[in-house]
């Protein structure tokens, strides 16, 4: 029988029989207790919208600019490790189909496509992600490649001094290609239809780096390498370093405080993205959208801010517009479809992402996303700013017309 896709969600539970365990639960996990993993999302959920009525919302639109690129929505395709493992030449599609939609794809250091492949199967610009590590040669490398692949962005993310404890990778010997043990076997046996796609397909590894870094020949160096290359010692003066040898734009990925989004903008990022790493790094970590209002109000102006970690729907893209984000990072939620569908999925994500943030902007009473604010959220789990408490004028029952004024 043929499952009707309705939401996110419907996307998830076919990825969940579609791709084998443990590449589908390196998508689905957190680090330790899991806990900031699952609050990013619930948090997001408890902020209630302020539904208006009499409003004339004939002509919606979604569309903005992200970095000064047009977009049909304002949200990105975030860096994700091991996509072309949960399907066969997985960055490849995304990348196809957020091109074809109008959104930016960013693709990872950690990825299996290559920044070449993906350059000559996609037509338009994509943004490319960067781990810093001590091997700098390596790093100033792929700064050349991602340039000469023309790149629109660079993402540089910072809160991976050190890996995350993500217990269910640990069980399920997580390696690529998969390990070869009992367990791993009957996994991908019992997902034919993904077996098969993977033997078509030469992409099995990771496509920056094997061959690439130095003494990096195959996949177990490969590993041993990566447990010895990212660099604790990186701080805030390292930057200027990364920026002498990249031209395009810069955006700053990781942050989850007031002071250091202050500092990111000082070191010359056009963009920071408020994210705990979809609450795969420091479990017991605030959510994204409960730190978003305060780094919006320190930082107002500076530059761009995107959000990450949580998005689920149309509505999540939202209520983080009206909390002050500019745009937002998807992860799970296109690799869900991608794991589901292939690239029909990740079309089929973003589409149902603008149909749901078009029916709520319609039912909040309000035609543009520049004119979202705090005043199109009736409470707040946490104490606002002054800046953004004095944006709730609520005066019942006499409540006044907002405003469609930018959100900032």
């Amino acid at each position: 029988m043929r499952q009707t896709i309705t939401c996110l969600d419907d996307l998830q539970r076919l990825a969940r029989r579609r791709v084998p365990r443990l590449f589908y639960d390196y998508v689905d996990s957190g680090s330790w207790t899991q806990a900031t993993y699952r609050e990013n999302s619930e948090d997001l959920a408890r902020l209630h919208f302020r539904q208006r009525v009499g409003c004339n919302v004939e002509h919606i639109t979604t569309r903005t600019t992200i970095l000064g690129q047009p977009v049909s929505l304002p949200l990105i395709l975030a860096p994700t490790g091991l996509t072309g493992m949960v399907y066969p030449d997985g960055e490849l599609l995304a990348a196809r189909a957020a091109a074809a939609a109008g959104v930016p794809y960013t693709l990872s250091t950690v990825s299996i496509s290559s920044i070449e492949a993906v350059a000559a199967e996609c037509a338009k610009p994509f943004w490319f992600q960067l781990y810093m590590m001590k091997d700098r040669g390596f790093i100033a490398d792929l700064i050349a490649r991602a340039d000469a692949a023309g790149c629109s962005a660079l993402v540089l993310t910072l809160d991976l001094p050190i890996q995350g404890q993500r217990h269910k990778d640990i069980r399920n010997g997580l390696s690529v290609p998969p390990a070869l043990t009992l367990r791993g076997m009957m996994s991908m046996l019992m997902h034919p239809r993904w077996c098969l796609g993977m033997l078509q397909t030469p992409r099995r590894t990771f496509g920056n780096i094997v061959g690439h870094a130095n003494g990096v020949t195959d996949t177990l160096g490969f590993a041993e390498w990566v447990s010895r290359q990212f660099d604790r010692s990186f701080c805030w003066e390292d930057i200027a370093w990364v920026k002498q040898r990249w031209r395009g734009k810069l955006v700053i990925k990781g942050i989850m405080d007031s002071a250091d989004a202050g500092q990111a903008f000082a070191a010359g990022a056009d963009a920071i993205v408020v994210s705990n790493h979809g609450g795969r790094q420091l479990d017991g970590a605030p959510s994204t959208i409960s730190v978003l209002p305060a780094i919006t109000e320190s930082v107002g102006g500076a530059g761009e801010i995107i959000m990450d970690s949580g998005i689920r729907s149309g509505q999540d893209i939202v209520r983080a517009l009206a909390m002050g984000a500019d745009s937002v990072m998807i992860g799970r939620a296109f690799l869900y479809g991608l794991g589901a569908l292939g690239e029909a999925g990740v079309t089929l994500c973003l589409d149902l992402l603008r149909k749901e943030m078009e029916s709520t902007m319609a039912l909040c009473g309000v035609t543009r996303i520049d004119a979202l604010s705090p005043q199109h959220i009736v409470d707040y789990p946490w104490p606002l700013t002054a800046g953004h408490a004095a944006a709730r004028r609520f005066q019942p029952p006499a409540l006044q017309p907002i405003a469609e004024a930018p959100h900032r």
